[in-house]
């Protein structure tokens, strides 16, 4: 297998967020074509028009990796045949976008077949904020590095978490998860962008995120940039291996807090376990 040279790839990922989010912001503000996925999942003509440009990007310069794209499905190279895999998210954040709310993303990650995240890109246009990683090489906001936070108390701390879609049906829908930390914590947000919060967390400026039932390309590429800062990412049991996104049940903080909140999870009444059951 050739090795990759995950600098430059890095390097072309940023280019492609860039472009895919010029789509964005085409739209973002004006009248658009917006449907429902589900009862609640909303989609817009950017989402596609920007996937399609992040698609075609990546299959002309790696046609040998495979494409999970959120609103299209694979592409690319047969996925039992690749050696890599990139996890595409054109728009984290559509409803956000879709009301005028300047907080959304595009997330861009590369992968192992086993799900091992390698290179990682979130980019938030409005705020021109480029969250970048590559494993082993550290976690950068603007070519500038980041680190997690240094808090080591919960009660200081203040977090992040979102809702899953089905939080009106399902009984797994993080409400008493997120009772459990407000009242542990110096406070909560809900920025309605997984790939934002835990670029946050990255940055120091959350200090720390969990969130259940997230997909594999709404949390590689800001997971990774949370290992590349030194902080912890794992499922609700503490496991990090590759296959942790694709349960999506994740933890992420510095590695004293990360601990803290895994005690707090496994203390809530009915908190689904992310490790498969034997």
């Amino acid at each position: 297998m050739t090795a990759l040279d995950l600098k430059a790839i890095q390097a072309n990922t940023q280019t492609i967020a860039r472009d895919a989010s010029e789509i964005l912001m085409q739209h973002f503000g004006s009248s658009f074509i917006q449907d429902l996925k589900g009862t609640f999942d909303v989609v817009t003509q950017a989402d596609r028009e920007s996937e399609a440009l992040v698609v075609e990007a990546i299959q002309s310069q790696y046609p040998d990796h495979h494409i999970v794209g959120e609103e299209g499905g694979g592409y690319g190279a047969p996925i039992e045949e690749a050696a890599y895999r990139w996890y595409v998210d054109p728009l984290d954040g559509t409803t956000n976008f879709a009301n005028g709310i300047p907080v959304f993303s595009v997330s861009l990650a590369l992968t192992t077949a086993d799900l091992e995240p390698l290179v990682g890109v979130v980019y938030a246009p409005v705020a021109d904020e480029m969250f970048t990683a590559i494993a082993g090489g550290g976690a950068m906001l603007n070519d500038k590095p980041i680190r997690v936070s240094d808090e080591n108390a919960l009660e200081n701390g203040v977090f992040a978490s979102g809702f899953p879609y089905d939080k009106y049906t399902a009984p797994d829908n993080n409400l008493a998860q997120w009772g459990a930390f407000l009242t542990r914590t110096r406070g909560l947000r809900r920025m309605g962008s997984a790939a934002i919060d835990l670029a946050y967390v990255a940055a120091g400026r959350f200090d720390g995120y969990w969130e259940s039932k997230l997909n594999p390309w709404d949390c590689l590429a800001g997971g990774l940039c949370v290992r590349e800062a030194g902080g912890i990412v794992t499922d609700y049991d503490g496991n990090a291996g590759g296959e942790i996104f694709t349960r999506g049940y994740l933890v992420a903080a510095n590695p004293t807090l990360h601990a803290q909140m895994l005690d707090v999870l496994a203390n809530v009444p009915g908190t689904a376990p992310s490790s498969p059951q034997t």
